[in-house]
């Protein structure tokens, strides 16, 4: 499993993040963002989720 980032983390190194579950397991219809460097992981839509590094 690789680390699992929260929502609203900083500074996080830039590149594509998948939503996936509260312990990375695969959700329907993943969010999948692009974030550049210095950006602000955003919220998820429903509580306990979290983001993944593409």
């Amino acid at each position: 499993m690789s680390d699992l980032k929260k929502p609203g983390m900083d500074n996080q190194p830039p590149g594509k993040y998948k939503k996936v579950g509260p312990r990375g397991g695969e959700v329907s219809k993943p969010r999948i963002i692009e974030i550049d460097r210095g950006d602000r992981l955003p919220p998820t839509q429903e509580k306990g989720r979290k983001w993944e590094k593409q």
